[in-house]
């Protein structure tokens, strides 16, 4: 569902100093300049999922990453959740 092209690109996620994970994504090609992304993470499927609380922004203020802290991965295994809006319009 939603427009083509505003889905989020190039998503990767980077941990360093054992305990930080930078998590960054291009803008859809689409996205007009209201469109913001939320990152939602957990490291198994019982888990519920958490939040970016440390938002990366572009100059339009859209969210374009987000740093964890305290970060621990037990079983190598993540999931990630990227879900977004428009004005009132669905992204993809």
């Amino acid at each position: 569902a939603g427009m083509n092209g505003t889905a989020i690109e190039n998503f990767v996620c980077v941990i360093f100093n054992v305990s930080f994970m930078n998590c960054t994504w291009h803008v859809g090609r689409t996205a007009s300049g209201d469109t913001q992304y939320f990152l939602y993470w957990k490291t198994s499927k019982k888990e519920d999922y958490t939040g970016c609380q440390n938002y990366i922004k572009d100059n339009c203020g859209r969210h374009t990453g987000c740093r964890f802290q305290n970060v621990t991965i037990e079983n190598k295994r993540a999931y990630f959740l990227v879900n977004g809006s428009r004005s009132g319009k669905n992204i993809q």
